[in-house]
């Protein structure tokens, strides 16, 4: 019976990967269809809204899905079947690229209002899987990176992603802001995700994966806002302070925890 469900698992996320990688080619527009940038509106393009990234901050998503497609080759060979901890992360991965696919579908029939649960389920799972990887050490080299890497970049970026996506809905929906002013709203949005940033940096005991990419996406922003059409030089100069402190607090948070346990220096 065992043998039976760890077969299971595997195929699902094999299959749950394909699925995703296929839905993001055609939702992308790289098959002639609308790019998701220019879908719903263009309400998550890089002018949209006042956290939106440049264009180019998507380019992380080449290596997140190249990452997703190694670790559902991987956890498909024999050694990994009866692995207790692919047991406990492959029904998440699996949920993750599912969801994914979800979010590009609801932009992509204009159900902008629908993309935000769904990137928050999507947001929800990934901590989950977060946690699974936190929970014990991988075994070697290509585990850390295809396994426990992907995941940590996979989580940074949606993270991210999750704030810009609410900010469009809100802005798309004719939210005012209450008077506060957008510089003021995209300052506070960003800076909550700083926030989150250093709290994977303390929770991750130093995982360098999700700063990465929560950076990498917060960088974008700082230039979207300094050179794109939507100037804000608050909200610049706020990304680029999220970015400081997200890279401090994760780079000593591991410092010291490779000096009380020198085995965590291989985890990404």
């Amino acid at each position: 019976m065992k043998k039976s469900s760890d077969i299971l698992r595997q195929t699902v996320v094999l299959v749950s990967a394909i699925l995703a990688i296929v839905g993001s080619f055609l939702g992308s527009g790289a098959a002639g269809g609308t790019p998701v940038q220019n879908a719903s509106g263009g309400a998550l393009a890089a002018d949209a809204t006042p956290i939106a990234p440049d264009g180019p901050a998507f380019g992380i998503w080449t290596v997140i899905y190249l990452g997703l497609i190694a670790y559902a080759i991987w956890q498909f060979l024999p050694a990994q079947k009866t692995d207790d901890r692919q047991r406990a992360l492959g029904y998440p991965v699996a949920a993750s690229l599912i969801l994914n696919a979800a979010w590009i579908l609801s932009i992509q029939f204009d159900l902008l209002w629908l993309s935000v649960p769904v990137i928050v389920l999507l947001l929800v799972v990934l901590i989950r899987a977060f946690q699974v990887t936190l929970r014990s050490r991988p075994r070697n080299l290509v585990e850390t990176v295809v396994a426990d890497g992907t995941v940590g970049l996979y989580l940074g970026w949606v993270a991210i992603a999750t704030a810009a996506n609410v900010t469009a809905v809100l802005v798309a929906s004719g939210f005012e802001g209450f008077g506060l002013g957008a510089d003021l709203w995209a300052v506070l949005i960003i800076a909550v995700a700083g926030l989150v940033g250093v709290f994977l940096g303390v929770y991750g005991h130093g995982r360098l994966a999700p700063a990465a990419s929560l950076c990498w996406g917060l960088a974008w922003v700082a230039v979207a806002r300094l050179t794109g059409n939507l100037l804000s030089t608050p909200a610049a100069i706020a990304a680029i302070v999220a970015v400081a402190a997200i890279l401090i607090v994760t780079i000593t948070v591991r410092a010291r925890t490779a000096t009380s346990d020198t085995s965590r220096v291989f985890t990404a």
